[in-house]
């Protein structure tokens, strides 16, 4: 049932109450068609689809049809000798699907545990933290063609992976309706603990024998130390990516801050933390009026009442052009940006 004049601020953790002319929810691939097939008297043809609305900024009301991801359900489809093969419907809260897996230790998911968001979104974004990307856990997802009408499958390969990238963010940005995605988790543990306090919160915790519930628990306790919880402050998590700079450029700021957060990627590049750069640039824990960058992370911009999405995307362009000035580095949004001025 598509209703008119919806406000959104349900369905967006920055909690933007802008309005979509019209708005349903889809549970199902036969649903999603069904919508899609339903002509409107006077819309326009711009559509939205929104899963968990955790890695987006509204900046406006849409003028348009907005569907949101519904399709639930999550079972383990196969297995062999290594590995587990899981099945999340798009419209699955993430964080769910990690505790099923972790329940039945299913082995992979416990680094991304408390990432905001949908099963459907986390391909789009190739979500990543500490030392795991979704990429290195996929195995295949399904996918609805809008214009064609039809299901397409998609391999890793295909989904073309990077740094929080992917063919549906940017060759096939607005084509696709991520329907379902699988996983294939190990049988045997591979812990990875080196990245960020992993292993130092384990020792907090007096961990003897190591498990993927332990670090799980130990990935929750870090990012609720560190991040803000939407529900309690509005925000969209990292609000930019780390950047990307040649050793060169890396050398030059080196030498002037010997305290630069960096990671060594390959001979010739180097992944600088975009938190450190914004704190240096004095901006952890500014406001502008209700738009704020938060006091504990400053990679993390917040709403702290009534702030709007160009309130919000004005403080961006702001961190962005100082962050040039003092560094020469380009901040790139991670966030996507919805309506006039993205």
């Amino acid at each position: 049932m598509i209703q008119q004049n919806v406000s959104l601020l349900p369905y967006n953790t920055f909690r933007m109450d802008v309005h979509a002319a019209h708005f349903a929810q889809f549970s199902s691939a036969e649903q999603l068609q069904q919508l899609l097939d339903t002509r409107i008297s006077g819309m326009t043809g711009n559509r939205l689809i929104l899963g968990g609305g955790s890695n987006v900024l509204l900046m406006q009301d849409f003028n348009g049809l907005v569907l949101r991801n519904g399709i639930r359900g999550i079972e383990c489809i196969g297995e062999d000798e290594d590995y587990f093969y899981v099945k999340a419907g798009g419209g699955e809260v993430w964080h769910e699907l990690v505790e099923f897996c972790i329940a039945r230790n299913y082995m992979g998911l416990e680094n991304l545990s408390l990432i905001p968001g949908t099963a459907g979104a986390a391909p789009m974004q190739n979500i990543g933290a500490y030392g795991v990307e979704l990429k290195d856990v996929f195995h295949e997802l399904e996918a609805f063609h809008i214009r064609e009408r039809r299901i397409q499958r998609f391999s890793a390969a295909d989904c073309g992976f990077g740094y929080r990238e992917s063919v549906f963010k940017k060759q096939y940005k607005d084509e696709f309706v991520i329907l379902n995605v699988s996983f294939r988790l190990r049988r045997k543990p591979i812990f990875i603990i080196s990245y960020g306090a992993i292993r130092e919160e384990l020792e907090k915790m007096q961990v003897q024998d190591l498990s993927v519930r332990a670090v799980s628990d130990a990935v929750i306790r870090i990012r609720q130390s560190k991040l803000p919880d939407p529900v309690q402050l509005p925000n969209a998590g990292s609000f930019f990516k780390n950047p990307l700079v040649s050793r060169f450029r890396w050398r030059n700021i080196h030498e002037n801050h010997p305290d630069v957060v960096a990671h060594w990627v390959d001979e010739l590049h180097y992944k600088l933390a975009a938190g450190w750069l914004i704190e240096k640039c004095g901006w952890k824990g500014v406001r502008r009026g209700d738009a704020g960058c938060h006091e504990k992370q400053a990679l993390v911009l917040v709403n702290y009442g009534h702030a709007s999405g160009r309130d919000i995307y004005d403080l961006s362009e702001e961190i962005i052009s100082s962050v040039r000035e003092k560094f020469g580095v380009t901040l790139e949004r991670e966030v996507n940006i919805v309506g006039a001025g993205g």
